[in-house]
């Protein structure tokens, strides 16, 4: 037996060892609000949809935004094989609440069961999937061979990997060449993801970029958005989207400085929205909540947007987005769903977890970075930002063609499959 074998049987058996505590953690999770209480046991495999009639693709992604992500190419899948249905799992429960809005047609979500033997195959039993693509950081070595040996072939596209997390996974690189061994297509965002794959052990990575470019727009209620623009007419409106500490402080001290706009606060966690608010009262701005159904009058400087789901709206009323986490040591967070639907990009100086996205809309002029203290400064005239959003056109259509020429090779992967 070789030594990659070894480490793979080894894996898979600490796996089939702590599969009985995986109930009574969960049930943790679930008395701490965690979990969703109707559906806690498919991270135990147990599916709570029936399998669709039909070739069946299964897409993974870990969280909110990488979830979201997959939109674009599974509305690409769906052009070039109309007859294909979708099955979206994740493993956090803001991004299962969040998908359900937003779900693509054909398309379904369950929770991705825990890496364990047991569930992982009670989950393959069920679904018999023709396809698995994983997505961005979320790599399971278990889940890989559990499908593998279901004769399911498999794909990681939108890959990324920082320095720390190959630091990490090099530690046991024998698992992870193993689990790359599973792979038919491994396709990262940037060359420094490639890099770290093939140290790994990754074979034949090719780079397409992100996948958050091409993803569609976020919805919204076209009603509630016309009701809300009457409602806001003649006023200048931005957003502090995805919002930490330390890009509210900028955001505050920026409005505090102008007279005449409103700003939205949109945190990245709604368990802020209190102490927000309590801020917000010890500077002495009139605010409304979101959450108590209340819309902004003439007077009112901050709406605090604290619902969940709602980013849609919120770049659709905005003239401007500080996009946030670049300000609190954080990485970024995702400037695409701003840019996709027209809404200009500020940010502060940290962007690591985004810096090839970032780097990108800086160079033709469709971002701007931020310096602590000068955001007020920053902010774009109305020319300036329309000016922004045409200049990024561009990369979402260059992003779209690369998704397109993706989905075709993942496809291949099937009818190749389906011949033997």
């Amino acid at each position: 037996m070789t030594k990659d074998a070894v480490i793979r049987a080894a894996y898979q058996a600490a796996g089939w060892a702590l599969a009985p505590l995986a109930p009574v953690l969960l049930k943790r999770r679930l008395a701490k609000g965690r979990e969703l209480p109707d559906r806690w046991r498919e991270k135990l495999g147990h599916a709570t949809l029936p399998r669709p009639k039909g070739r069946l693709v299964w897409l993974h992604a870990v969280g909110l935004g990488e979830t979201m992500a997959l939109r674009g190419l599974i509305k690409a899948l769906a052009q070039q094989a109309p007859d294909l249905e979708f099955l979206i799992t994740s493993g956090t429960r803001g991004s299962a609440e969040v998908i359900a809005r937003d779900m693509p047609p054909n398309a379904r979500h369950q929770f991705l069961p825990l890496d364990s033997p047991p569930f992982l195959h009670r989950f393959l039993h069920h679904w018999q999937p023709d396809l698995a693509i994983w997505s961005e950081q979320d790599i399971w070595p278990g889940a890989f061979f559990a499908t593998q040996a279901h004769g399911i072939p498999q794909a990681l596209v939108n890959a990324r990997m920082a320095a720390r997390s190959y630091e990490g996974r090099a530690r046991l690189g024998s698992l992870y060449r193993a689990a790359f061994a599973c792979l038919r297509v491994i396709d990262a965002q940037d060359p420094t993801t490639a890099h770290y794959l093939s140290k790994l052990g990754a074979q034949g990575v090719s780079v397409s970029g992100s996948l958050k470019p091409a993803a569609p727009p976020l919805g919204t209620d076209p009603a509630e958005l016309s009701k809300l623009k009457a409602a806001l007419a003649g006023r200048r409106v931005w957003v502090a989207a995805s919002s930490h500490a330390g890009d509210e402080a900028e955001a505050l001290a920026a409005l505090e400085a102008t007279s005449d706009s409103l700003l939205i606060i949109a945190p990245r966690f709604l368990n802020r929205a209190d102490a927000i608010a309590a801020d917000l009262h010890a500077r002495n701005l009139p605010f409304a909540r979101r959450s108590a159904d209340e819309v902004p009058s003439p007077e009112t400087r901050v709406w605090l947007a604290d619902t969940l789901g709602e980013m849609g709206l919120w770049y659709r009323l905005a003239d401007w987005a500080l996009v946030g986490g670049g300000f609190d040591a954080i990485g970024g967070h995702n400037p695409w769903e701003a840019v996709n639907l027209g809404c200009p990009v500020l940010h502060g100086p940290d962007t690591a977890n985004f810096a090839t996205d970032y780097a990108a809309l800086e160079a033709i002029g469709a971002a701007r970075q931020v310096a602590p203290g000068t955001l007020a400064s920053a902010l774009p005239a109305p020319s300036e930002a329309a000016e922004m959003a045409a200049k990024a056109k561009a990369l979402v259509q260059d992003a779209q063609q690369k998704v397109q020429t993706l989905a075709a090779r993942l496809l291949a992967l099937m009818e190749a499959q389906s011949c033997r």
